[in-house]
Formats: C-alpha cells, sequence, structure tokens
C-alpha cells in the first residue's frame, strides 16, 4: 500500500484493536447476507440495511458538515455501487465466500486512487506485504474450488472500486463526524436499490418480503444496518481520518478470514489447508504491512 501523509499517527493497540473488531463484524456480515437472501431479493435487503441505518438515528446524529456532494458521493458509492453491486453479484452466482475475497482488491484500488489524488507513495515493506497478503487470497481462491461467472466477477470488482472510492471520499473530508457521515448518507441508497429490487425481482415479491418476513430475516437486516453500517463504517471511517486510508484500507483483507471462518462454525464448511494457509499468508502481510516501517527504519546497535 501506499504511505499516508505527512502528520498522521501511526496505528496504536487501540486503533489496532477496532479495526480488528470490524473486520470481524464485516466478515460475519456475510453468513447474515446468506440467512437474508434465502428468500428475499438481495437489492431490497441492501435498501432495509441502508434505511434501518439512517431512521431513527438522523433525528439524534448531526447531520456532518461536509459539500453536498462528498455526502451524496460517499452514499453512492457505498450503498448503491458497493453494496448494490455486490449483493447483485451474489444474486447472479457469486458465492457470498468468494465475493468476500474479491471485495478486497479495494485495497489495491484504494491504493491507485490515494496515489493518484493524494500523491501517496509505496514503500518497500508495505508492497512486500501486500504481496504476501495477496498470495494469501489466491491460495484460499483455489482452496475454495468455485468457478466465478464472469459477468458476477465484474459486478464484485466494481462494487470493490466503489469501496475505494468511498475511502477517498472520507479522506477528502478530514473534519466530518464520521458518525454523522455513515448515517445521513444511509439516506441516499434505499430509494434506488428499492426501485432497482422492484425491476429485477418484481413489485410482488418486494411486497411479499415486506409482509411476510419472519424475525430471523428481520434480526438480519437489523445487524447489517446497525452493527455492520453504523458501527462498521463509523468507526472505520474516522480510523481512515485519524491514520490515514492507506494504513487502514489493508487491513479489511482479514474479512474473508472471519468471514469463513464463521461460515465453519455455523454452516460447517470445511476449511482445508489451502484455506489454513492462506489466512496465515494475509495474517503475515498485514504485520508487516502495519509494523514493517518500524523495522526497516530500525537501526542495529552500536
Amino acid at each position: 500500500m501506499s504511505a499516508p501523509a505527512p502528520g498522521l499517527p501511526p496505528l496504536n493497540a487501540r486503533s489496532l484493536g477496532l479495526a480488528l473488531l470490524i473486520t470481524l463484524i464485516w466478515g460475519v456480515n456475510f453468513v447474515v447476507i446468506k440467512w437474508s437472501v434465502a428468500g428475499a431479493s438481495p437489492l431490497l435487503v441492501a435498501a432495509l440495511r441502508f434505511l434501518l441505518a439512517a431512521v431513527p438515528a438522523v433525528l439524534f446524529v448531526p447531520r456532518p458538515d461536509i459539500a453536498p456532494r462528498l455526502l451524496w458521493g460517499y452514499g453512492l458509492a457505498v450503498g448503491v455501487v458497493q453494496f448494490g453491486l455486490l449483493y447483485l453479484a451474489i444474486q447472479l452466482g457469486m458465492s457470498a465466500g468468494m465475493g468476500s475475497l474479491l471485495m478486497q482488491t479495494q485495497a489495491f484500488f484504494t491504493a491507485l486512487l490515494a496515489a493518484r489524488f493524494f500523491g501517496e507513495k509505496v514503500m518497500p515493506w508495505q508492497a512486500a506485504g501486500m504481496t504476501l497478503a495477496f498470495g494469501g487470497m489466491a491460495l484460499i481462491g483455489l482452496a475454495a474450488g468455485q468457478d466465478v461467472p464472469f459477468f458476477p466477477l465484474l459486478l464484485t470488482l466494481t462494487a470493490a472500486l466503489g469501496w475505494a472510492v468511498s475511502n477517498l471520499i472520507v479522506k477528502a473530508a478530514p473534519g466530518a463526524n464520521s458518525f454523522g457521515l455513515v448515517v445521513w448518507s444511509a439516506l441516499i441508497p434505499p430509494l434506488p436499490l428499492a426501485l432497482l429490487a422492484g425491476l429485477t425481482a418484481g413489485w410482488g415479491s418486494v411486497a411479499h418480503t415486506l409482509t411476510h418476513s419472519d424475525l430471523k430475516f428481520w434480526a438480519a437486516v437489523l445487524f447489517m444496518g446497525l452493527g455492520n453500517t453504523v458501527l462498521g463504517f463509523g468507526v472505520w471511517s474516522s480510523l481512515i481520518q485519524k491514520h490515514g486510508a492507506s494504513r487502514v484500507a489493508p487491513l479489511s483483507l482479514l474479512v474473508p478470514v472471519f468471514g469463513m471462518l464463521a461460515s465453519a462454525l455455523v454452516f460447517q464448511e470445511g476449511f482445508p489447508p489451502g484455506k489454513v494457509l492462506g489466512a496465515a499468508l494475509i495474517a503475515a502481510g498485514l504485520v508487516l504491512h502495519v509494523f514493517g516501517g518500524r523495522w526497516w527504519r530500525r537501526k542495529p546497535a552500536v
């Protein structure tokens, strides 16, 4: 990844712990998605997720003091592009596990966009850490033994680009309240997502989901709206503002690790040696990325 702008503090133990907690929540979220879309349009699930993230929180959280174009840009990047396209890709054949893996290409997109628009530079230990981590992702993908259809693959990569754009929007609004940004931007995606749900699944299916869904479905939507969106993206945005996108974004590589562990526990999915080795490489790459600068600069004692 790229070097953060001067003046930003490195990740401390508290910030690193918060980042790991959020990646755990996001990994578990793929299990929750699998539950929620079993009998509903994924686009409608995404619309409900952001609706619950916004209402009633907007009544208590102040509107962020940022330009409207940044607020709208963040809402569209996260809600419509990132999650709308991801949920649509899953509906069209992308598996949840492979989707969680491919979404982590946002780290590459974030690095490229940060270099282009903020002048951040790639450091040697960061490049080495990213190489290890993405080697681990490749091993996990091979161990999964799943075919990835081209169009869902394209949608998923575009969704990852949307995530990267949202990272850069947060960086472009350093003074914005992160929770206010997440909550108020969540007002933007529900309408376009609901319209897309009606067009793709049919309005009868939308009405049936809203009137006949059980408590398990609404509990899943509540988790995605409050735990995954408000808490997850609120904390994630604050960490990016404090430490820089290039330090925080690569930690999302742990999401598929936690996602596959959650799937193994909940759905008894297999976890063969290839996946274990891949997860270990990802962890090693992240350690090198986060702490490699200290080792690189450390001078031997005389």
